[in-house]
């Protein structure tokens, strides 16, 4: 399944990739975390200052600076990175970076050709990020983590609609990490059992799920503690530390986009749950959207694999 070295991978030393990073020296998820950036000296900074949380805490995991080409052996790799990049989007401002972000994951994909490992991508917008990553790599298990940290939101802001624990409320949050997420209301159960949510409720919650990154953007600058417990809930499952569900971007049909994956022993199935018309509706106009958003970035020119870099 993995190359079983006990070591993940982490590329990019923002702010995203700080909060995974720490999130996975806390979590204690693998042995040894690498660290990679764009500059050594930005990939030993990152890992001297985790390596200072690891003593604090008695983590297990040692951090350690290191290139992307010294990551193939990790059982798996986060990829956090993000093109500079200004975007006037005033709606779907996840799309904004397309352009810009692709280019750096094809670079990497070349990088990691057909790396053996479990990839999860952090990169928005994830769901075209994951698949071109994907595509270009020809690695067998590429996830995206976008909508497991959509499911979170709606069910945080469920059982605060319905005054309940949120540990109370089991759902999902399908399709695309952006406007065209899939609330999947018509399963969603609380205590295990099916509770009905009122129209008003799901659009209270879509104009959550929508509103709640800007808001958050708009208050520290970047998202980044969610997307890093949704790396370790899947990082998880992926390293078969336990089984479990939880929802990412992966292949489904011939389309990249977020679906429930249940995981055992390291191993996803697709679990999606019973559609209403609506939200069956909804998952395609999903898909629709995606694949059209995806020709833009799919004609992005691929770096030569590194043995075509330097020949021989």
């Amino acid at each position: 399944m993995t190359p079983g070295s006990g070591a993940v991978g982490l590329i990019g030393s923002g702010a995203v990739g700080q909060a995974v990073g720490g999130a996975l020296v806390t979590a204690g998820v693998g042995c040894r975390l690498l660290v990679a950036s764009r500059t050594g000296e930005q990939a030993g900074a990152l890992a001297d200052d985790l390596a200072d949380m690891q003593a604090a805490v008695g983590s297990p995991v040692r951090p350690t600076a290191a290139a992307t080409c010294d990551l193939r052996d990790c059982d798996a790799v986060v990829i956090a990175v993000r093109a500079s990049f200004v975007t006037a989007r005033g709606s779907d401002v996840r799309m904004g970076g397309a352009q810009a972000n692709a280019p750096l994951i094809s670079a990497l994909a070349a990088e990691l050709h057909e790396y053996a490992g479990t990839v999860l991508m952090v990169t928005n917008p994830v769901d075209l990020m994951t698949r071109r990553f994907a595509e270009a790599s020809a690695c067998r298990r590429v996830f995206g983590i976008g909508s497991g940290l959509d499911t979170a939101r709606y069910r945080l802001t469920l059982a605060r609609l319905l005054g309940v624990p949120v540990a109370a409320v089991n759902g999902h949050v399908i399709g695309e990490h952006g406007e065209a997420a899939v609330v999947c209301a018509s399963s969603t159960t609380v205590n295990g059992e099916p509770v009905p949510v009122p129209l008003r409720a799901i659009r209270a919650i879509r104009d959550e799920l929508i509103q709640r990154p800007g808001r958050i953007n708009a208050g520290i600058g970047r998202t980044r503690s969610g997307p890093a417990g949704a790396v370790v809930t899947a990082l998880r499952l992926a390293l078969a530390v336990e089984d479990g569900v939880t929802e990412l971007s992966t292949a489904y049909g011939d389309d990249f986009l977020g679906i429930p994956l249940r995981f055992t022993r390291g191993e996803p199935v697709p679990s999606i749950p019973p559609l209403d018309l609506v939200e069956a509706g909804e998952l395609e106009a999903a898909r629709s959207k995606l694949r059209a958003a995806y020709q833009l970035v799919s004609g992005v020119p691929l770096p030569p694999l590194p043995s075509e870099r330097n020949p021989s």
